[in-house]
C-alpha cells in the first residue's frame, strides 16, 4: 500500500491490487460508533494524533495508540492500534481521479473489433477469466500483459508522460 495524499481524516492510497482509493476514516470511525473509551477515539478526537498512521506490511498503524494483549501461552504483550487492509479495501471508495480505466478501453477496442473475451484471450496468451477481470477493473494488469493483449487486438501500445 501506498499514501497518495492525506486531507484531514481522508487518505488517498495505491492498494497492492493496483486500485487508488479514498479512505474515510472520520465516516468509518462513525459507522463504528467510537466513542470516548475506545481504544481508537484518540484518532477521532485529535486529528494531529490520526496524522500519525504509519504504513506497517501493508497495515495501517498507529505506534501512538498502544495497548496490552495476550498471545497464545497467555503472556501479557503490547500492541498497537492497526486496521488490516482488507478493512480499509472494503470501507473506501475508488479514486476515480486517478483510475486510468485500461479495462474500459480494453473492452472497447474489443468490442469494436467483434472479439469474444475468449478470442482476445488466445490472441494474447491469457485467459478469459483474466480479461474479464480487466475489463471489470478487478483486477491490475502488468506493463508486459497489457503489451500482449493490446497486440492481441492488432493494435500497438504507446506509453507517454507528459
Amino acid at each position: 500500500m501506498k499514501i497518495h495524499q492525506t486531507k484531514g481524516y481522508k487518505v488517498t492510497c495505491l492498494f497492492n491490487n493496483g486500485e487508488s482509493r479514498i479512505i474515510d476514516f472520520k465516516k468509518l470511525f462513525e459507522k463504528w460508533k467510537i466513542k470516548k473509551g475506545h481504544i481508537a477515539y484518540p484518532l477521532l478526537e485529535e486529528i494531529k494524533e490520526f496524522k500519525k498512521f504509519k504504513i506497517i506490511d501493508g497495515s495501517f498503524v498507529w505506534e501512538n495508540i498502544k495497548f496490552e494483549s495476550k498471545d497464545d501461552q497467555g503472556n501479557k504483550m503490547d500492541q498497537y492500534f492497526d486496521l488490516d487492509p482488507i478493512v480499509l479495501y472494503d470501507n473506501s471508495e475508488i479514486d476515480s481521479s486517478r483510475n486510468l480505466l485500461i479495462g474500459l478501453m480494453i473492452k472497447q477496442a474489443r468490442k469494436e473489433l467483434g472479439l469474444t473475451q475468449e478470442q482476445l484471450a488466445e490472441k494474447s496468451g491469457t485467459s478469459k477469466h483474466y480479461i474479464s477481470r480487466i475489463e471489470n477493473e478487478k483486477s491490475g494488469i502488468e506493463l508486459m500483459t497489457l503489451k500482449k493483449i493490446v497486440e492481441g487486438l492488432g493494435k500497438r501500445l504507446q506509453i507517454k508522460i507528459d
